[in-house]
């Protein structure tokens, strides 16, 4: 009999359902809320309320379209966190409704598990042990994983995330949310070294991204009281910069922590490893010290269900199942 599972994300904005069928992800539907686009940022009770609208829709047309009958589930998963509250509550509700209906068992997932295992869900995969760089608007992590569900964070950052300082830099730009894919795409026309801004320096693994957020806002402050004009004339000089800057320090720390644990297998996930300056920057790497690198498709870098329903997977080969009385934790450490 095969072990089918539905798998739901819903930590923050991205509404978003998969099934797999014996560790094949058959679909990977995501609805992806565009009313945060105004407010510059997610806005938490938005987000939530979208959720509610998106989720039964998503759910059906992945069990619609996989073939499978909700009588053939074997098991739902579902984010448990970290991530926004209200978010987590609608999936998780969901879910425990949806599993106690059908008579079958939970698995809770811990979201930042999720995008390093999604590195398993096509070929080339992993060999253990492999360090990965998680970086997403919420969280920069360097991960030593030794096992489906053994990891270690070894690192992360002090203050801000790495996704976060590419869509705030954006902002003050005046580019519109989210503004890190389109730093990437103007990027690619401009100058890396064109305006340098400086490189924090944290002590081990760790990384600070705060400092620079405030380097830019001086930098463009002091520009624009002798040309208005500045950022207009020179955004794809200061996306490359900025981009460069923040590029340098993830993989200063990567290189590291590589040489640290001496282990070559590395590997990205999460929001930002969808970057097409990091992906280029790190092959440069691969090359010179000899890495074998692993990079997810670009539709399992951001949040999604399918790496939701990789990591259940392996949680239910090992039978580790939750009650009822499961809850949402914003905050939850690998």
């Amino acid at each position: 009999m095969k072990i089918n599972i539905l798998a739901i994300e819903s930590s923050c904005d991205e509404t978003s359902a998969a099934i797999i069928s014996d560790g094949k992800i058959l679909n990977n539907i995501i609805a992806t809320q565009s009313v945060h686009e105004k407010y510059g940022g997610v806005v938490p009770e938005l987000a939530s309320r979208a959720h509610q609208q998106h989720l039964i829709p998503v759910v059906h047309e992945a069990i619609e379209n996989s073939g499978i009958s909700k009588n053939e589930l074997s098991a739902i998963a579902f984010t448990k966190g970290p991530g926004l509250m209200g978010s987590l509550l609608v999936g998780v509700s969901f879910a425990k409704s949806f599993a106690y209906s059908l008579g079958i068992p939970l698995i809770d997932i811990n979201h930042m598990q999720a995008h390093i295992l999604a590195h398993f869900i096509d070929d080339p995969k992993p060999e253990f042990p492999f360090i990965c760089l998680t970086v997403s608007g919420g969280h920069t992590q360097l991960v030593l994983v030794k096992g489906y569900l053994d990891m270690e964070v070894i690192g992360e950052t002090m203050d801000d995330a790495v996704g976060e300082a590419f869509d705030k830099t954006a902002k003050l730009l005046g580019l519109p949310y989210p503004g890190g894919p389109l730093i990437d795409k103007y990027a690619k026309e401009g100058n890396t070294k064109a305006f340098p801004f400086p490189v924090s320096d944290m002590p081990g693994l760790s990384f600070s991204f705060s400092g620079i957020k405030t380097a830019v806002l001086y930098f463009l402050r002091d520009q624009l009281k002798g040309n208005p004009n500045f950022v207009q004339e020179n955004l794809a000089d200061l996306c490359a910069s900025i981009q460069f800057t923040l590029i340098k320090m993830l993989m200063q720390k990567l290189k590291k922590a590589a040489n640290l644990y001496k282990i070559n297998h590395i590997a990205i996930a999460g929001g930002v490893s969808a970057n097409s300056g990091l992906r280029a920057e790190l092959q440069l790497l691969a090359n010179k010290h000899g890495w074998k690198v692993y990079i997810p498709k670009f539709e399992y870098c951001t949040d999604n269900a399918a790496m939701i329903a990789m990591a259940a997977h392996f949680k239910y080969m090992k039978g580790e199942f939750c009650g009822l009385d499961v809850v949402p934790e914003a905050r939850m450490k690998i």
